[in-house]
């Protein structure tokens, strides 16, 4: 974040990955809504993107190319955002994402580290992207799971932060790479507060728990399960695939929003109103010590 003045500030930033799925112009979809997706988790309106890309071009076909950026500039275009041109150099394997320059008021801006004692934590998306990721690049998943996987994957949390708006947000974050877990315990260490996660209460892809049990985990996700362990209690109703499944390394996953308890069904329900049907309250925070996180199979035994 750059600010320009005591009520204007730029935001910008940056991602982009090889592909996770087979259709190239899915796959620029995706990588755009990826890209945009810190943008809206800091409360920011996106208004111009650069392409970034690396590319085969003696081995795949150009029109491959053109199909990505094709996805991309679609998404770009729900978005609202202006596509001011980019970059490309030859590459051996195939990657695509974005750099996206947006605007904020300072003083409005969303970050990680607000959540208070009291709080709702709640989640826009499901997760499991990741595993079922795995599961796509291993001709393992089945037609509805990676139909629905690309369902989330390439939605805009534009539609999430819109809703959100209207509620007291006091902390806001994407779940991406270092997944649910990770995600939230930088929460939870910014704001210098406790967190009780609901795993029951946690919305979960169809599939990812049945690919998780075969072994189809990124290598991404086991180090998160590493990165979170110290700083994360399970409860012994939390069998070892949630676990595992909490951690996983999402691609353009939802927004964590810490609310007002009092504000958190209401944020719920509008959330699946306008289209996130799978959107849930997922944990309470409190002032707990040591700063860290207590999974629970569910809010009775959150204690």
């Amino acid at each position: 974040m750059f600010r320009l003045s005591d009520d204007l500030a730029l935001v910008q930033t940056v991602d982009y990955f090889t592909p996770i799925v087979d259709d190239p112009f899915t796959f620029g979809q995706i990588a755009a809504a990826n890209a945009l997706s810190d943008l809206y988790a800091m409360g920011a309106r996106p208004l111009t993107a650069l392409n970034i890309v690396g590319f085969p071009i003696s081995k795949l076909d150009k029109a491959i190319l053109a199909d990505i950026l094709r996805g991309g500039a679609d998404k770009l275009r729900e978005a609202g955002v202006a596509l001011l041109g980019g970059h490309s150099i030859d590459d051996a394997d195939p990657k695509y994402g974005m750099a996206v320059t947006g605007v904020v008021d300072p003083g409005a801006m969303w970050t990680n580290a607000g959540a208070q004692a009291g709080d709702a934590l709640v989640l826009t998306k499901p997760i499991g992207m990741g595993i079922v990721s795995k599961a796509i690049k291993e001709a393992a998943a089945s037609p509805e799971d990676t139909d629905e996987a690309i369902r989330w994957m390439r939605m805009l949390n534009k539609g999430a932060a819109d809703v959100a708006h209207g509620f007291a947000v006091h902390a806001a974050t994407d779940v991406t790479g270092f997944g649910l877990l990770g995600h939230a315990l930088e929460m939870v260490r910014a704001s210098g507060v406790g967190l009780a996660l609901y795993a029951a209460a946690v919305p979960i892809l169809p599939g990812a728990r049945e690919y998780a049990q075969h072994g189809l985990v990124p290598a991404g996700s086991k180090r998160n399960r590493a990165f979170v362990g110290e700083a994360t209690a399970f409860a012994d109703g939390v069998d070892e695939l949630t676990r595992v499944l909490l951690a996983d390394a999402v691609t353009s996953g939802g927004l964590l929003l810490a609310v007002p308890a009092a504000q958190a069904d209401s944020l719920v329900a509008a959330l699946r109103a306008a289209g996130m049907d799978l959107a849930a309250r997922v944990g309470l925070f409190d002032g707990s010590a040591p700063v860290g996180i207590r999974v629970a199979a569910g809010a009775d035994d959150a204690d």
